[in-house]
């Protein structure tokens, strides 16, 4: 049996990369999902092969900085599923290697309004609608190992990526006896385009993270981390909650 047969499911960042190996997994162990992304003509390619596929999808275009725009993605999941069951925070940019000495305001108002303001936001609509109408839920967040270490980017990324870490954990915990679960994967190297957004890099940044990137054993392919996902976002981790599961291929286990 599929692992999350008839379940609802929304996963940002689904165009590419990350979010699309696991919109695509998802639909594969029978969930119907959302396919959000800024990228409209990419969210509408994966929604087709899903379909294609014989799964089922919805394309939503959203800028998840955007709060209306992220109240409408959970909306438009409740109004053509029928409900909200799982919810993958997967949307997310890099900064370009700034220590704090380098770092603008605007460039870290932007970061963190992607990686951990959508986050909470779109959470905080969740966790809303399960509670007013008495459901039980599930919480995936992509967080990356930048999450846990103070050294895999920049300065902003990585501030981005703790606070993601501490909202995991927290709610989690809070909402426990609701039977709702948020738990977060923490990706190491992994293919993706990423980086593409990455402007005026520096290198001071840059050197000082490589010296922990020389530790990396391999990078992993997207559907490996899709499958940590799929593991969180089944009844197969009912148990887990308030966790964050690395999975880097064993790259931050010597430090």
């Amino acid at each position: 049996m599929a692992k999350i047969e008839g379940k609802s499911a929304i996963v940002t960042g689904a165009a590419s990369g990350m979010g699309k190996a696991i919109a695509k997994l998802y639909a594969k162990e029978g969930a119907k999902v959302i396919v959000a992304d800024y990228n409209a003509e990419g969210a509408e390619a994966v929604s087709q092969e899903i379909t294609f596929e014989g799964g089922t999808a919805k394309p939503v275009t959203v800028n998840v900085a955007d709060a209306g725009q992220v109240e409408d993605m959970i909306d438009a999941a409740i109004s053509h599923f029928g409900g909200l069951d799982i919810l993958v925070n997967n949307a997310g940019i890099m900064d370009s290697f700034e220590p704090v000495g380098k770092i603008t305001d605007e460039k870290w108002d932007r970061i963190f309004d992607v990686n951990t303001k959508s986050v909470m936001r779109a959470t905080r609509k969740a966790v809303n609608y399960w509670l007013d109408n008495d459901r039980e839920g599930v919480i995936v967040n992509t967080i990356s190992t930048g999450g846990l270490n103070g050294a895999h980017a920049g300065v902003a990324y990585g501030a981005s990526k703790h606070a993601v870490v501490a909202l995991t954990k927290n709610t989690g915990y809070m909402y426990a006896k609701k039977g709702i679960r948020v738990n977060g994967t923490a990706p190491g190297a992994v293919e993706t385009n990423i980086s593409s957004g990455m402007e005026n890099i520096s290198e001071f940044g840059m050197e000082r993270a490589g010296l922990t990137q020389a530790l990396i054993p391999r990078t992993a392919k997207p559907e490996e981390i899709a499958e940590a996902a799929l593991f969180l976002g089944s009844d197969e981790s009912s148990f887990i909650n308030g966790a964050v599961l690395t999975a880097d291929g064993g790259w931050t286990a010597g430090f």
